[in-house]
């Protein structure tokens, strides 16, 4: 039966989840140190890369994170050139954030990683595999999230 999963198969996939995670964000952990970069850093880049115009309360939204983790992160890609802050023409006290060309280069250097692990994984398991992986996916995040992703 699908439904019913032991213990020790929950217990599995749990492992298998720390195991895939470590290895997913290792190579990336050492890119992003040469920059004095961390997790952090790469989830600002990643998401602003993939919602360009994306502002600060967004992002906080997506990323649930205080207001000063996020201030700290941010103001250092910022400083650094990574990321453009600019003032929405609709609301000035509104931050909208996008990727400079350096932050593209950066972002483009850690998702080719991540898409070579992926394409990997994906072509190791078989097509059927990619929508149950999908699945589980969302089956773990929560209901606001999930609706992200909602097909058509």
């Amino acid at each position: 039966n699908p439904l019913f999963l032991r213990e020790d198969q929950l217990y599995e996939g749990m492992e298998l989840l720390f195991f895939a995670y470590r290895d997913f964000t290792a190579e990336c952990d050492a890119i992003l140190a040469t920059y004095g970069f961390g997790r952090a850093h790469h989830r600002v880049i990643y998401f602003v890369a993939r919602n360009p115009g994306i502002s600060v309360a967004e992002l906080l939204a997506i990323l649930r994170i205080t207001k000063q983790s996020l201030s700290r992160v941010l103001g250092q890609l910022v400083r650094e050139n990574y990321i453009e802050s600019r003032q929405s023409g609709k609301d000035r006290r509104r931050r909208l954030l996008s990727l400079t060309d350096q932050g593209q280069e950066l972002e483009q250097r850690l998702s080719t990683v991540h898409r070579a692990l992926l394409a990997r994984a994906y072509r190791e398991a078989g097509a059927e595999s990619v929508d149950g992986y999908r699945q589980v996916l969302l089956g773990i995040i929560d209901e606001t999230d999930r609706k992200r992703f909602a097909k058509g």
